[in-house]
């Protein structure tokens, strides 16, 4: 069983996809068909950064998508083993989708240059952020976010989740998690993603894509916001994925929904965030991950075994 995962936001580097597109013509076309459709350089961005220009949700998000979706293409020019599901953290849920043609290359990179830049906005006009909590039990989790005004964001394993507020919640959410002795990280980030700080987002977002159509996914694709499989249905697709933008990703209940005795676990794009991820919820999981030719390489030989 092969489960495709794409990177989300946070992946990013000056560097990532550059070795991909050296190696071959038609990758390299796929950074200047996303630099013609975004009208910048999004792949000089990619390839040589400043890391801060890549950072900004209305850049990081189109140039994680490009970086992934070149990842997929070079993998799928070696690769002809079939998946059996895909899914992806956040803005890699987009990935998904388009890997399993729910959207077009083109379409897929102007809803998320909106997107990135409807969420960076929505930071900007509410000045928010997010903390990390690991090893807290179900109850400190519920007092830490009582008692700071925080909602949970991520539900990355059952010892990690990502909490969001204000500035002063998150503080405080720190502070009480020390408390109770239970390990914390604020995290630096723009503002506070999936929380109802990005409910204008999600409504610009809505405007946006209402008349751009959403096909049927060629393989199964799990939808962040429900940790189950997205309906075999275009505009539920997208109500989901707009239901994603300001509500907590579940990606915990993803992953436990495809492992299955002999599942591969295949991440696409920058990093390798999500295959420490998987590996947490649980040990056993087999993972590896394209965002090189390195990688590439080292991964082909798992995917055919």
């Amino acid at each position: 069983m092969l489960n495709l995962f794409f990177a989300g936001q946070g992946a990013q580097f000056p560097g990532m996809g550059k070795d991909l597109a050296e190696a071959d013509p038609e990758i390299m076309a796929l950074f200047d068909k996303a630099n013609d459709v975004l009208g910048f350089d999004l792949k000089k961005l990619c390839f040589e950064g400043p890391a801060e220009a890549i950072t900004r949700s209305d850049v990081c998000q189109p140039a994680i998508f490009t970086v992934s979706m070149a990842c997929h293409a070079a993998f799928r020019k070696r690769c002809d083993v079939p998946a059996d599901a895909a899914a992806g953290l956040s803005l890699g849920e987009w990935t998904a989708l388009c890997a399993a043609g729910v959207l077009d290359f083109e379409t897929t990179l102007r809803i998320l240059q909106a997107r990135g830049k409807y969420m960076q906005e929505a930071c900007e006009a509410k000045p928010s952020g997010m903390i990390s909590i690991m090893g807290a039990t179900p109850e400190q989790l519920d007092a830490i976010c009582a008692g700071s005004g925080c909602t949970v964001s991520n539900i990355n394993s059952d010892s990690q989740q990502v909490i969001s507020g204000t500035h002063e919640a998150v503080a405080k959410a720190a502070e009480l998690a020390a408390a109770q002795g239970v390990k914390n990280v604020v995290l630096q980030v723009a503002g506070a993603f999936h929380s109802p700080f990005m409910t204008p987002a999600r409504e610009r977002l809505a405007e946006f894509v209402k008349d751009i159509p959403f096909g049927t996914p060629r393989i199964p694709v799990l939808s962040n916001a429900t940790g189950a499989f997205h309906e075999n249905d275009g505009e539920a697709i997208k109500a989901a994925m707009l239901r994603q933008v300001d509500s907590p990703v579940h990606f915990s209940d993803c992953v436990k929904a495809v492992m299955k005795p002999g599942a591969l676990f295949l991440e696409l794009g920058p990093g390798k965030v999500l295959s420490g991820l998987i590996r947490r919820i649980d040990r056993a999981n087999a993972v590896a991950n394209v965002q090189d030719t390195a990688t590439l390489e080292a991964a082909l030989p798992k995917v055919t075994a």
